[in-house]
């Protein structure tokens, strides 16, 4: 045995085929032994993978070695399901025991590994990384997946300070926030056509443009409510049967401040939950609608630019009084108010509208309640600070106990909602941004009357040209109770499985699997009967890729390039009711521990077809890659001077007079 080790080690270290595994990835380990490679196994007390002296290498074998901690930090593996990864280290099938693994591992631990695939970059000796020829990992992601940026709250330049070092500009939305801002340097493309608005709560700026969004959106939701029903009749949707069974919250009472000024609001008490005083039969103020009006028509001057020269604040602040106003758009829209709307009102609501759609490229996903998410800014699963907000924030609903709330994720209805959560950014560390704030989409596509999501894998190996690669298999992820944007717990808007598994007991529909995935060809069948069969190539598919490559150009700029390296993201996707996709965020290192028979089938697959990718197409360029295309290959830059060219300066020295 120790001889055939020794000849396995031998080739192993002349083919330059020495790997180490980080993480829970039996199917990435499994798949490179059948290749010929040996691997550089870490011991289960040591965190961090460095380089060993040749006199060190001889101590005893620690033969519990498995190959790395489970440890994730800020991936989206982190402590995921470890119990089902044991499974399928039992399930491999090896001609060989693991023994003699052991056995080789302990041969070649003086030697540095020639392929890393690892939960993070951390967990690598900084010193022996750049010896490594192969890594699954690109270095300062923050523009990419985390959701705000990396920048001090009044703006300055304290770039990774307290922000995960091994993200992008692109990975969760608060770099992917920022980034997007720059797309038009690269396109002529609004990203608002893809990417649900978001603002950064940690930001003075930012926290006053949401303010501001907040209040428009609140005046559009107002005309679209007066229009969908006429007259003197209840207005809203989903309204509860019974007024006295309307829970609303007191409004906030402002102390040196208003809604247009956020410091003034009052924190803890003034938000505990109490029947509404007004109930939904009390006369609104009567000039509620005119008011509405008057913003939208002021709103449509200021996206005309007709505000351009103008040095006072803007009048969608000014028109109105918004401490006045927003109280009693809440009872319209949450508490079913009486609005009583004429023929005029109602055709100059038409109208604005119609003109808003025009400049507004996601009044269609708006709705009428005017809800927003508030996320952590870099953390994945939906954790976060905020454990048990959603409890304190929202009803959880019938027979849902505090403790199965989602931690971190916030649905919000209401402004002083935000802006009580915002607070949480005082104190953290100069350069963390601690949450954004993003428009919830609430006209979303949903299957049997349940919300889904859409996790879309691509693989990036090389940015310096950005080379791209998009996967042709994905899956979709249900939530556990059915859509109702009356009732904001987890359970009906959260698709993440880490938060859904929380409720397994619960079934929305039974057409929807009991582990609440689908492949991406159930979604096609079901979409073929609808009447849409041609719909995922011709507009899902289009528009998941538009919206990653637009990303990915944004962010590639911040990104640590590193030749030899490669990354495999996860991208979220929303489906509206248009069938066009809303890129959520694209998460780093995303998980591969399967949830279903589905993600067990199609996360081997794609690793399978990664390996295939960055391996095996360097020597046989014409190999199988699976499911992966080709998305994009940016052109090589040549040079502006060519060889040769002869350049001289003409002109005349000046004289002295």
């Amino acid at each position: 045995r120790l001889r055939k080790a020794r000849l396995r080690v031998e080739k192993a270290i002349k083919e330059k085929k020495i790997f180490t595994v980080h993480g829970p990835y039996p199917v990435i380990r499994r798949l490179l032994r059948a290749r010929g490679w040996v691997e550089r196994k870490l011991p289960l007390n040591r965190k961090q993978l460095k380089q060993k002296p040749a006199d060190q290498s001889k101590q005893q074998l620690d033969k519990g070695a498995s190959g790395g901690s489970d440890e994730q930090g800020e991936a989206e593996n982190e402590g995921e399901r470890e119990d089902e990864d044991e499974k399928e280290d039992k399930e491999q099938s090896s001609e060989d025991s693991e023994d003699i693994h052991d056995l080789m591992s302990f041969l070649v631990q003086d030697q540095v590994p020639n392929f890393l695939w690892t939960i993070r970059l951390s967990s690598v000796d900084q010193e022996l990384l750049p010896r490594i020829e192969v890594v699954n990992r690109y270095p300062r992601l923050a523009a990419l997946c985390t959701k705000v940026g990396a920048r001090g709250p009044q703006g300055g330049d304290t770039r990774g300070s307290g922000v995960q070092k091994e993200m992008t500009s692109f990975s969760k939305q608060e770099g992917l926030c920022q980034s997007l801002q720059n797309l038009s340097w690269f396109e002529q493309v609004d990203f608002n056509t893809f990417f649900p608005r978001c603002y950064r709560l940690g930001f003075k700026d930012e926290k006053e443009a949401f303010i501001d969004d907040f209040c428009l959106t609140a005046a559009r939701s107002l005309l679209k409510l007066a229009l969908q029903k006429v007259g003197d009749r209840p207005v809203g949707t989903e309204q509860p049967s019974k007024p006295d069974e309307v829970l609303a919250r007191k409004a906030p009472v402002p102390q040196e401040g208003s809604v247009l000024s956020p410091q003034g609001w009052r924190r803890s008490h003034e938000f505990h939950l109490m029947l509404s005083t007004a109930g939904p039969h009390s006369p609104l103020y009567p000039q509620l609608l005119e008011e509405a009006l008057e913003v939208c028509e002021q709103h449509l001057g200021v996206l005309g630019h007709q505000d351009i020269d103008r040095s006072t604040p803007s009048p969608c602040r000014t028109c109105i009084d918004w401490d006045r106003f927003l109280p009693e758009y809440y009872r319209v829209a949450h508490e079913g108010a009486r609005l009583e709307l004429g023929r005029e009102q109602q055709e100059r609501c038409q109208e604005l509208l119609q003109r808003l759609e025009e400049k507004l490229p996601q009044l269609g996903i708006e709705g009428s309640l005017n809800i927003w998410i508030v996320k952590p800014s870099a953390k994945s699963r939906g954790r976060g600070k905020a454990g048990g907000g959603v409890g304190h924030t929202h009803p959880c609903g019938e027979g849902v106990p505090p403790s199965l709330c989602c931690p971190g994720i916030v649905c919000a209805a209401r402004l002083e909602e935000v802006l009580e959560l915002a607070q949480s950014c005082v104190g953290t560390p100069a350069g963390v941004c601690e949450w954004v704030v993003q428009k919830y989409v609430e006209r979303p596509l949903t299957i049997f009357n349940t919300k889904f999501d859409i996790r879309q894998w691509f693989l990036v190996t090389d940015w310096k040209p950005l080379t791209v690669w998009f996967y042709r298999d994905c899956y979709l992820r249900f939530c556990s109770r059915p859509f109702s944007l009356c009732h904001l717990e987890p359970a009906r808007h959260l698709c993440n499985v880490s938060i859904q598994k929380r409720y397994k007991t619960w079934q929305p529909d039974p057409r929807v699997p009991p582990d609440k995935i689908w492949s991406n060809k159930q979604f096609q069948a079901h979409l073929a009967w609808l009447g849409q069969a041609n719909a995922w190539q011709r507009v899902v598919v289009p528009g998941m890729k538009a919206a990653i490559l637009n990303a990915l150009r944004c962010a590639r700029d911040e990104v640590g390039s590193r030749k030899g390296s490669f990354e495999l993201f996860g991208a979220d996707f929303l489906i509206g009711e248009d069938l066009q996709p809303w890129l959520l965020e694209i998460n780093s290192c995303p998980t591969m521990s399967p949830s279903s028979a589905v993600t067990r089938q199609l996360c081997a697959n794609v690793q399978r077809d990664t390996l295939r990718l960055v391996l095996d197409r360097k020597d046989d360029p014409t190999c199988s890659i699976g499911a992966f295309e080709l998305l994009y290959r940016e052109a090589a830059v040549s040079s502006c001077l060519t060889a040769g060219l002869r350049l001289m300066v003409t002109g005349c020295s000046l004289k002295k007079p």
